[in-house]
């Protein structure tokens, strides 16, 4: 069975609380095995027989809005897909030590060319951005909380729901993928 990583948005924000308990008895309910969170912000990590996302991403968003009330969108990422996020070089990295937060969303499709120039649209004197493939890599040279770019104002923009982690939890989460590449 494939190790599989769930990027789950909308837990533990906006005033929806589960506690991680809940979300690994929610995804075994789902004959995933192996389930395991990371930080109390939606990383779910677990095995299912199957890898296809266009399978799996709308049944556990399905499963998710019937027994918590509330949409949770759902990216899911391979351990090898994982890694390859996580060892992607989308800025020189002088710039991304200098930045005060650097973030990878994570999104269901990669965005088309209207949705990539809406995006490049959103880029200031601090927020820079770069995409690969499903991933979108925001670059933020002050805090967050000085910017004024959000999932709102990303989702507005493109048409493309997102998650966003830290580089850190995303560096974390590949170094639990077990060493798989390929």
């Amino acid at each position: 069975m494939p190790r599989l990583f769930a990027f789950l948005r909308a837990i533990n924000v906006g005033g929806h609380t589960v506690t991680m308990a809940k979300l690994r008895e929610l995804f075994e309910g789902l004959g995933c095995k192996d389930v395991e969170t990371f930080i109390a912000s939606g990383n779910v990590i677990f095995n299912s027989r199957s890898a296809s996302h266009a399978t799996l991403e709308p049944t556990i968003e399905a499963h998710l809005l019937k027994s918590l009330g509330y949409e949770v969108r759902t990216f899911i990422r391979t351990a090898p897909e994982l890694v390859a996020v996580a060892t992607y070089k989308p800025f020189p990295e002088a710039r991304i030590r200098s930045a005060r937060a650097f973030c990878v969303g994570f999104m269901a499709q990669p965005l088309d060319a209207a949705a990539k120039k809406s995006l490049s649209a959103l880029k200031t004197d601090i927020d820079d951005f770069h995409t690969n493939g499903r991933e979108i890599y925001w670059l933020c040279k002050k805090g967050q909380s000085e910017s004024k770019f959000s999932n709102v104002a990303f989702e507005k923009a493109t048409g493309a729901a997102v998650t966003f982690r830290g580089a850190n939890t995303v560096l974390k989460l590949a170094a639990k993928a077990g060493g798989e590449t390929s």
